[in-house]
């Protein structure tokens, strides 16, 4: 096919080809996003097999690209057909994801216009931050070639963030709640704040976190959704921590942080996720210990499998470091899994953090985690997301 980008040539399947072949995966493609789809222009492999099609065009919504570009994905999946967060997908189904290894094409703005990546059938247990890398460099490569180009002035990008700042100015989100337990005793001990988005006509809220990233809106809709979640850390019984979920950029946002502050008579953490990317450091930690100074906790999420692997906690020292739902999956049939909560065990020991299971689902994983030392997790086990209003009635 002819996408008039010039990412339909040979250079690009060649690429593609090296990136399939060096993580030893099915499946290679590339694609652009358009208003909430994506278009794949190139693409290299088993095609066949993975129902995939060189020119064929899906919604964003439910996807793992809008999912890994909003943080609530890791760019490297494995076991997807038994990760909550991906088996119930029905791309997981209909393309017969087992492994995902995915990293952005971005314009001359540094912002997402489409997606690199590889897919497998089997579980992709040999995938791990170097698959990352190496997808991401030849992602960046990618988007070299697209900033000469004029992919990203054909954008209307006016027109998209006019739309998205109506909806913002409009306020309407709502906070969702999903308990943090004391495995020992279920008795909660604070709240993950989660926001829901009910007005958006998009794609969910994976969506509109990702298309305001893109316009340059996302600082803008975390410090609204921030501003929604600390409202109901007011209403919150005395004891109960809050944990507010906030990119590096956010955090390091002088609005974001008088938010943060005004609320400091409140129990809250805010959490930074572990596969996001932090550029400024020396920024982040200014933040932190501003938050810390004022008895905000800081938890790095996702922690011990992601991209960025134990760099974050080894530069921020979290309060709380949240195990990455891919450590906790099966880990009581996997000696690999248990030496690495083990380890994270000691380290958060070692360093006064405590250590927070998350994407507990099954009985013989809470046993597991409470074996190995882990006293606090998160997850359907213990209860699902729920709006605030009805918990806090």
């Amino acid at each position: 096919m002819e996408d008039g980008t010039g990412l339909d040539g040979d250079w690009v399947h060649w690429l593609l080809d090296a990136a399939r072949s060096r993580l030893g995966m099915d499946v290679a493609w590339v694609s652009l996003f358009t208003e909430g789809r994506q278009l794949i222009t190139s693409a290299v492999g088993d095609l066949a097999a993975m129902n995939v099609v060189e020119g064929m065009s899906a919604p964003l919504e439910g996807s793992y690209c809008v999912r890994v570009l909003s943080g609530l994905l890791p760019p490297v999946v494995t076991g997807a057909t038994r990760d909550p967060r991906t088996r119930d997908l029905e791309v997981t189904a209909d393309l017969n994801i087992g492994s995902y290894v995915g990293a952005p094409v971005r314009d001359a703005d540094h912002r997402p216009v489409g997606m690199l990546c590889c897919v497998s059938r089997d579980s992709g247990t040999h995938l791990d931050a170097d698959s990352a890398r190496t997808v991401e460099l030849l992602a960046d490569l990618i988007s070299d070639h697209l900033r000469g180009g004029s992919v990203a002035a054909a954008r209307d990008l006016a027109a998209r963030r006019d739309r998205l700042r109506s909806f913002l100015a409009r306020g309407s989100v709502v906070t969702h709640l999903q308990p943090v337990v004391d495995m020992t005793t279920h008795d909660v001990v604070g709240h993950e704040a989660l926001s829901r988005f009910p007005g958006w006509q998009g794609p969910g809220t994976a969506g509109l976190f990702s298309e305001a990233a893109a316009v340059g809106l996302g600082v803008e809709l975390e410090e609204i959704a921030a501003r929604a979640a600390l409202e109901v850390a007011r209403t919150l019984p005395a004891g109960l921590t809050l944990a507010v979920n906030l990119s590096p950029e956010a955090l390091t946002c002088d609005t974001v942080m008088d938010l943060l502050l005004d609320h400091r008579d409140c129990a809250l953490a805010v959490e930074i996720t572990e596969h996001s990317r932090i550029d400024d450091y020396a920024g982040v930690l200014v933040s932190t210990e501003r938050l810390r100074a004022s008895g905000i906790g800081v938890s790095v999420d996702d922690a011990g499998t992601g991209y960025a692997s134990l760099r974050h906690i080894l530069r921020l020292r979290p309060d709380v470091i949240k195990l990455d739902i891919g450590l906790v999956m099966g880990l009581q049939d996997d000696p690999a899994r248990q030496a690495m909560t083990s380890a994270m065990v000691a380290f958060a020991g070692e360093t006064g953090a405590r250590l927070v299971a998350e994407g507990v689902e099954k009985e013989a994983e809470r046993e597991a985690l409470l074996s190995r030392g882990v006293r606090y997790g998160q997850g359907y086990l213990f209860g699902r997301p729920r709006p605030a209003y009805d918990l806090v009635a």
